[in-house]
C-alpha cells in the first residue's frame, strides 16, 4: 500500500489547481489519469482550447468574406486539413506544460489507468493500491449520446470528435441550442456550411437573459442559420435525412450531410466502485454538500462531477474552496453569486453575478438598468450598435452605496468588456468607482460608465437643481 497526503482522480483544471498548490507546499500528491493523453482534461483535449482555436479561424474566414462589402472578393473554399492542424498545434503548445513528464518534474506522482475505490481512503490502479488522508474526485463529464432510431446511419459528431473532422459537411444539422452547439454552429457557418439547429426549448442559451439571447438569435437567423424551437429529432430515415417533430406534433423532414449533437453532459462516475468508499449516488449524481464533500467526508468533488456549473473556471473555483478548507478551521461553502460565463459567439454573450429571477426568488431589492449601444461612438464606428448591456444594482441611500449585483452584455468581445463590472461585483465596489474612472476615448468599455452615469443623473431632481443653483451663487 502506497501512502499519500492527497490523491486526485482526474487530471483536468480543477484537480491540477489543487494538486499543483499542494505539491508546491511539499505534500505528497498522486494524480490519476485514465490515459496519458487525458492529462489536461476536457478543456485542453475536447473543449475550450480546440473550440476557441476553431472559432478564431472561423472569425478570420468570416471577416474575410465580409470584406466583399468593400469590394474585396473571397471565392476560395476553406482548407479543412489546415484548420484541423491549427487546432492541433494550438493544443500542443499548451500540452507542453500539461503532460506527464512536466507534472512529474513539478513533484507529482502520476498513475495512468482506471481508478477504483477499495475502501474509504483507498483506491487501486492497475493492481496497485494507494491510500491518502483526502481524495479528490475530478473525473469530469462527457457529451451525452443521442439515442434515436437510425442514428447509426449518420455521420455523427460531438465535441470529442468534431476537432478531428476529415471531410467538410456542406449541410450540418445541430441538435441542441446550448453554448457548445451555438458556438460550433456559427463557426461552421462562417467556414461555409449551411446550418440548421433543432432545440427542445423556445430560445437558445436558456441560462442567459432572453432579451439578449433574442438579439443573438435574430443575428444568427439574418446570417442564414435556420432554427426549429420546441422541437426534437424523432428518427433518421437514412444517412442524410431525418424528421423533426415540434410541440404541436408537426413533422418536418430535414436533409443534411452530418449531425452535431450537443444535448448536455454525462458525469464520469461509472466503474469507480463508489459504494466501497461509502459514497452515496442518487439519480446518477454523487451526493455532495456545500463544502464539496461527499457522504464520505474524506472524498471531495471538484469540477463537472460536482454537478454544479460545468465550466473550467468553476472547477478552478472549486479548487480554491477545497484548498481553503484543507487548511483552515473556518470552512467556506460554495457560493456562485459572483460566477460568470461567456458564450463565444459573434457577438459574444457574457453573464455574471446574480440573475434577475434569483434576485426575485431571494427577495433582494434591486434596480434594473438597460443600456443600448445605438448611440455609443465606438459601437457606431465598429458596427455593433445592436449591442446591449443590462445591470442589476442594489438600492442605496445616504448611508449605503449602490453596488452591482449582476448583469449581461451582448457585443463583440463582451467577455472582455464586462471584466471590470465582474471585478466591481466580486469586490463589492460602489458604482461610483466606475463613474469616477477616466476612460480613454473611444475605448469600448466606456459603455460601462455610460449606463451608470445615466442612472446617476436621475438623482438630479428639481429640488437638487435648486440647491445647486443656490450653491453656485454663494460659492462660485
Amino acid at each position: 500500500m502506497k501512502k499519500y497526503d492527497l490523491i486526485i482522480i482526474g487530471a483536468g483544471s480543477g484537480g491540477l489547481s489543487v494538486g499543483g498548490f499542494m505539491v508546491k507546499l511539499g505534500f505528497k500528491v498522486l494524480m490519476i489519469s485514465k490515459t496519458e493523453h487525458q492529462i489536461g482534461g476536457d478543456c485542453l483535449n475536447d473543449g475550450c482550447v480546440p473550440s476557441k482555436a476553431l472559432i478564431h479561424v472561423a472569425n478570420i474566414v468570416g471577416n474575410a468574406r465580409k470584406a466583399s462589402e468593400f469590394g474585396l472578393q473571397i471565392t476560395q473554399e476553406v482548407d479543412l486539413e489546415k484548420i484541423v492542424k491549427y487546432i492541433y498545434d494550438s493544443q500542443e503548445v499548451i500540452r507542453a506544460h500539461e503532460n506527464k513528464p512536466h507534472f512529474e518534474k513539478e513533484g507529482f506522482d502520476i498513475a495512468i489507468g482506471s481508478a477504483k475505490f477499495t475502501g474509504k481512503n483507498e483506491v487501486a490502479v492497475n493492481g496497485v493500491n494507494y491510500t491518502a488522508k483526502k481524495i479528490i474526485l475530478a473525473t469530469g463529464s462527457r457529451p451525452r449520446k443521442l439515442n434515436i432510431p437510425g442514428i447509426e446511419m449518420v455521420k455523427y459528431y460531438d465535441n470529442q470528435s468534431i476537432f478531428k473532422i476529415k471531410e467538410f459537411p456542406q449541410r450540418l444539422l445541430f441538435i441542441g441550442g446550448g453554448p457548445i452547439g451555438i458556438e460550433m454552429a456559427q463557426a461552421f457557418q462562417k467556414l461555409g456550411a449551411t446550418i440548421t439547429v433543432v432545440h427542445h426549448g423556445n430560445t437558445i442559451l436558456q441560462h442567459d437573459d432572453p432579451d439578449l439571447t433574442t438579439i443573438l438569435t435574430k443575428r444568427l437567423e439574418k446570417s442564414g442559420m435556420e432554427f426549429h424551437f420546441n422541437s426534437e429529432i424523432t428518427y433518421f430515415e437514412s444517412a442524410n435525412k431525418g424528421f423533426i417533430k415540434n410541440n404541436d406534433g408537426k413533422i418536418t423532414p430535414i436533409e443534411f450531410d452530418a449531425v452535431f449533437v450537443a444535448i448536455g453532459r454525462q458525469l464520469n462516475i461509472e466503474n469507480l466502485d463508489l459504494e466501497k468508499a461509502e459514497i452515496v449516488v442518487k439519480n446518477n449524481r454523487i451526493k455532495v454538500d456545500d463544502y464539496l464533500q461527499t457522504s464520505n467526508k474524506n472524498v471531495l468533488l471538484c469540477g463537472d462531477v460536482a454537478g454544479k456549473l460545468q465550466f473550467s473556471h468553476a472547477a478552478e473555483q472549486h479548487g480554491r474552496l477545497i484548498i481553503n478548507n484543507l487548511f483552515s478551521p473556518l470552512k467556506k461553502k460554495l457560493n456562485n453569486k459572483h460566477m460568470s460565463w461567456v458564450t463565444f459567439t459573434d457577438p459574444e454573450l457574457a453573464t455574471f453575478g446574480i440573475a434577475e429571477k434569483e434576485l426575485k426568488k431571494q427577495n433582494i431589492s434591486y434596480e434594473k438598468l438597460k443600456q443600448s449601444f445605438s448611440q455609443d461612438d465606438r459601437a457606431i464606428v465598429d458596427d455593433y450598435q445592436y449591442g446591449q448591456l443590462q445591470l442589476y444594482i442594489s438600492k442605496g441611500n445616504w448611508f449605503q452605496k449602490e453596488k452591482i449585483l449582476g448583469g449581461t452584455m451582448i457585443a463583440p468581445k463582451a467577455g472582455e468588456l464586462i471584466q471590470e463590472l465582474i471585478l466591481a461585483n466580486t469586490a463589492g465596489l460602489s458604482i461610483n468607482t466606475i463613474v469616477n474612472k477616466v476612460y480613454p476615448y473611444p475605448v469600448a468599455t466606456r459603455i460601462n460608465q455610460k449606463i451608470i452615469a445615466e442612472h446617476k443623473q436621475k438623482i438630479v431632481t428639481k429640488k437638487v437643481k435648486q440647491i445647486l443653483h443656490f450653491a453656485f451663487k454663494i460659492f462660485s
